[in-house]
């Protein structure tokens, strides 16, 4: 088990060090947006390439931070009904989550985008806008995307492991959402 924590230690670390660097994409996104709405209203110049730069940006700080808020364990699950197991319990439904619903689903796409990838960049392929981009490099970035969330699933599995074996503590203890909104009220009524 040690061995598989090192590895998950390095699976994070570089998902990290990528969704810390992609958060710089949407401040990219966003100069490229407003430069190009600029140009087009001041010069009435008009760029698909540029439109379609944005979008290739956004899409690749999406794809690539998908992993980051995964290690983060900031997706989106019911808190409603997630709130009111054990923290054990949460685990399990964590641990059989990824591996029924997360790694299937992930895998699957890696086993589909690869060709798709490949055959796009061997085609040269164009966008079908005048003057837009070359579309490989879009596709490739949601391959990347799914290989860095695989990569972060494997590291989850090993991590929910290690947490219900007791060999390392848990990372991040369930807080629900609305506990703060719960402790100011009750806070209120005592007073």
């Amino acid at each position: 088990m040690k061995t598989l924590l090192v590895f998950s230690r390095l699976i994070d670390a570089v998902t990290e060090g990528v969704g810390k660097a992609v958060g710089w994409l949407i401040l990219i996104a966003v100069l490229v947006s407003a430069g190009n709405a600029v140009v087009r209203k001041a010069f009435n110049i008009s760029s698909n390439a540029w439109l379609e730069a944005q979008w290739y940006l956004f899409g690749g700080a999406f794809m690539l931070a998908a992993a980051y808020t995964l290690a983060q364990n900031e997706h989106i699950r019911i808190d409603v009904v997630y709130g009111k197991f054990s923290r054990r319990v949460q685990h399990w439904i964590d641990l059989l989550g990824h591996c029924l619903f997360l790694m299937p689903f992930v895998l699957l796409m890696i086993y589909y985008l690869v060709p798709y990838v490949l055959m796009s960049y061997r085609s040269g392929e164009g966008s079908s806008s005048a003057g837009g981009l070359i579309v490989w490099p879009a596709k490739a970035i949601l391959l990347a995307g799914f290989l860095l969330l695989a990569a972060q699933g494997v590291s989850e599995i090993i991590k929910k492991i290690a947490i219900m074996r007791g060999d390392m503590e848990d990372p991040s203890p369930y807080v629900p959402t609305h506990a703060p909104l719960d402790m100011a009220a009750g806070g209120e009524k005592g007073a």
